[in-house]
């Protein structure tokens, strides 16, 4: 069999001396390899696994589901948030209602850079919407987490630096190894039949897209929020209201 990786998770009800030294033991004895080893929030531990065997791992469920002082919370094979979760040692705060949408605040952008690069590297079609109010560090974190992917970056809308909207790409920006930035209010307030054009260009493109106010995007094109993979949002502080009043300023600052 090949090398199969599982993600352990267990709360600690007692914490008493050597409990983790035990569970180690019993890992080796089974020649299970600990990758990675973390706590995380709430009086848990979690552990990145790995083993050529699956009847090893299903010995090992059985045992610690007998263990006194804890009880296994998470036992799957990885996924995105299980790593993120034990290399940062805290859980994504991630939306009940809607499973797409993670939330964010400025001190931890360190960790959104994290999970977004990771979304970036996926190949294929990644549509990912970037809620947040201005000067937050939305496109910054976008920027940031190309680079962590190891992709290329081009704003197809932005106003970043200053005003850009493209009509057109140059050959060597049409890749599946860019990542396209788009401002989606830039993208509608001063859309131009050439722009538009060029975004159901990029929206064909097998590439990582990143939208700006995905929800003024999609209020003003026929794309929809279901097509996003991700959601994103970014505060200041957990209790900032996002809202859109900046969408009629912005427009009035482009027709001034």
């Amino acid at each position: 069999m090949g090398q199969d990786e599982w993600y352990l998770e267990y709360e600690i009800h007692k914490n008493r001396p050597g409990l983790l030294g035990d569970i180690a033991s019993l890992l080796g004895m089974l020649s299970i390899n600990i990758i990675t080893i973390s706590g995380v929030e709430n009086q848990r531990r979690g552990m990145l696994l790995r083993t050529n065997d699956y009847k090893k791992i299903e010995v090992l469920r059985q045992i610690l589901e007998n263990v006194d002082n804890i009880t296994i919370t998470a036992w799957r094979p990885p996924k995105l948030v299980d790593r993120i979760a034990i290399r940062h040692g805290r859980y994504l705060d991630r939306c009940l209602e809607d499973k797409r949408t993670f939330r964010f605040t400025r001190d931890e952008l360190g960790l959104l850079v994290d999970f977004m690069g990771e979304l970036l590297k996926r190949e294929g079609n990644q549509l990912i919407g970037v809620r947040g109010m201005p000067r937050v560090g939305k496109t910054e974190s976008i920027v940031a987490s190309s680079v962590y992917a190891s992709k290329k970056w081009v704003f197809v809308s932005s106003t970043l630096l200053k005003q850009t909207i493209r009509s057109q790409l140059a050959y060597d920006e049409l890749s599946d190894q860019h990542v396209y930035i788009i401002d989606g209010i830039v993208s509608t307030v001063r859309s131009t039949e050439s722009h538009d054009m060029l975004i159901r260009e990029i929206f064909r493109m097998n590439a990582a897209k990143v939208i700006e106010h995905p929800d003024i995007f999609v209020q003003n094109t026929e794309f929809t929020l279901d097509d996003f993979n991700y959601i994103i949002e970014l505060r200041n502080h957990p209790d900032e209201q996002i809202t859109y009043e900046v969408v009629e300023n912005r427009r009035m600052d482009f027709f001034e």
